[in-house]
């Protein structure tokens, strides 16, 4: 086993690792897998939307689906609290001290123990779980999201374990794998609805779901046996200080980053008392849009990053170099955000169009979804750099001041959605979700600055300002063009029209944002482009044939 754990570079295997791989290989393998995920999870709801539309069943679902898909992203997923304790933990520890697979095992054997038991109260309490959700939701709507809910609950179990593998896996430098996993869920539940969707069964998402967290987790265990990282054996040594050391890191990361998801609960809350049964449907597929480019940049920036921040923080005559590295990773988060929320607000309309509208998904639900899309894409960068300041405080091993932070986005969140609602409707829910990600950013901002002084916040500002009047700008002009596109058919099909109208604006608007950015000169832009011209020359050379 160690001899495995040598060959692979695994922290506690020997102090013959093999070198670590850059942030930009590292970054832009994560990013291929993932967006090959995300773009099957995009097929995915796509058919989902066209079996389903904004009916009854799909509300249902996405009030079934909240507390175990809650957990899946919170414990399962990438970047989550369990994959971020086990990277810590791992990277930190000293090569020979402590065998990686008896700790891991320890720790699956007693998150397993407590989240089978989570399992049996989601199907026990089913019905007051969505009651407590959804109390405005109809008498139809609750029946079936209680079924449900009772069908999906083993995902709780699930989640753990396969947010214990990830971990184990990105520490060991294995991040196709974990990447490339929600692919098997997209690829579950889009056979369960080609195959068994003209049956009209009102719980078969659900059973698509569950068969596709199976499949995930499954998929992990080979690797893992084979990297020394943990067999499937039950293993009760929890004293040992791995695992107290996991243990002390990921309890308030687990409740913090619950917290966060809490929100989602209280959205649900206020949304349930719109009249009709499509505004909660209407916000899951809004979401969607923007967690599917949004989860390929999280990945991207901090899933390298999260290794390094954890190394830096731990060695105490590196933090000159820690400071350096935040800058890199919030910069970074900054500029790739910034034209992903110009294109999500200013071309709203077209996207849903083209995502969605199909079969039982109408032009009327199209115009509400892209409502509260424009609405989410305001605050996008918000949450992804409250992101980044989170997992710095994880590598810090200071998981109280996320906890206390989220514990007051709580309420505020609660404040907002009921300001909101009556003043901008449905779209109040996103922009209140906006707010609150602001209010944490700003809030674990200052707490960083005084723990870690010396980051250079106000350079960052004065980089950034002229950076965001130029998206603003790019924005506008996309917009300007798509509603003039718009008004002309393209060969009588809509859709063409969406489509060809849409790609030219946002083009054209990204070009601007591009231009204006390597015109303001900031040194993650330079960074960026000359480190993807690299890489495309490097393409370019691999591809192009050897001269004699």
């Amino acid at each position: 086993m160690e001899e495995s754990a040598r060959r692979e570079g695994i922290p506690g295997g020997s102090a013959a690792s093999s070198p670590p791989r850059s942030l930009l290989s590292v970054a832009g393998l994560v990013a291929g897998a993932t967006l090959l995920s995300k773009g099957m999870g995009f097929v995915r709801q796509a058919l989902i939307a066209a079996v389903y539309g904004s009916g009854p069943e799909y509300s249902a679902f996405s009030i079934a689906y909240v507390l175990p898909g809650f957990l899946l992203i919170l414990l399962g997923g990438i970047n989550g609290p369990f994959h971020s304790a086990i990277v810590s933990v791992l990277k930190k520890q000293q090569p020979g001290r402590e065998d990686p697979a008896r700790w891991l095992e320890s720790i699956s054997t007693l998150v397993g123990c407590l989240l089978l038991a989570v399992t049996l109260g989601l199907w026990w309490g089913a019905d007051w779980v969505v009651h407590l959700s959804a109390p405005g939701a109809s008498p139809e709507v609750h029946v079936l999201a209680a079924q449900q809910l009772r069908i999906m609950a083993p995902l709780a179990l699930l989640s753990g374990w396969i947010g214990i593998g990830f971990g184990a896996l990105n520490a060991a430098e294995h991040y196709l794998l974990p990447a490339l996993s929600p692919l098997i869920s997209s690829l579950a539940v889009i056979g369960i609805l080609l195959t068994l969707g003209w049956t009209g069964i009102p719980t078969l998402l659900a059973w698509g779901v569950l068969i596709g967290a199976i499949a995930q987790w499954l998929a992990q265990v080979p690797l893992q046996m084979r990297l020394g990282l943990g067999r499937l054996r039950l293993r009760f040594e929890w004293g040992s200080p791995p695992v107290r050391a996991v243990g002390l890191l990921l309890l308030p990361a687990v409740v913090s980053s619950g917290m966060i998801h809490i929100n989602v609960y209280v959205d649900l809350f206020f949304a349930s008392f719109v009249p009709g049964d499509r505004t909660i449907g209407n916000l899951g597929y809004a979401q969607l849009l923007v967690q599917t480019p949004l989860g390929i940049l999280s990945n991207m920036v901090l899933v390298p990053l999260m290794p390094l921040y954890a190394q830096l923080a731990g060695d105490g005559s590196r933090w000159l170099e820690l400071r350096q590295r935040i800058r890199q990773g919030l910069m970074v988060t900054a500029i790739l955000t910034l034209p992903l929320a110009m294109l999500l607000v200013a071309l709203a309309e077209p996207i849903v169009q083209i995502a969605y509208q199909r079969g039982r998904f109408t032009p009327e639900v199209t115009q509400e979804v892209a409502a509260l899309l424009r609405a989410y894409g305001l605050g996008i960068s918000f949450y992804l750099l409250r992101d980044v300041l989170v997992r710095i405080f994880y590598a810090l091993e200071d998981g109280a001041t996320p906890l206390r932070i989220s514990g007051l986005s709580i309420g505020l969140n609660a404040l907002l959605d009921f300001l909101f609602l009556p003043t901008f409707g449905a779209p109040g829910i996103a922009l209140a979700t906006a707010g609150v990600n602001l209010m944490a950013l700003i809030g674990l901002g200052i707490r960083l600055h005084q723990r870690l002084p010396g980051i250079p916040w106000r350079e960052m500002g004065q980089a950034l300002l002229p950076l965001l009047g130029i998206t603003t700008l790019a924005g506008g002009l996309s917009h300007w063009l798509w509603t003039q596109l718009h008004s002309h058919e393209i060969l009588g099909s809509p859709l063409l029209t969406a489509v060809l109208g849409a790609s030219l604006a946002a083009g054209i608007g990204l070009g601007l944002f591009a231009a204006g950015a390597l015109y303001l000169r900031i040194p993650e832009v330079n960074w960026l482009a000359a480190r993807i011209q690299t890489r495309l020359s490097k393409i370019a050379s691999q591809r192009s044939p050897s001269r004699p």
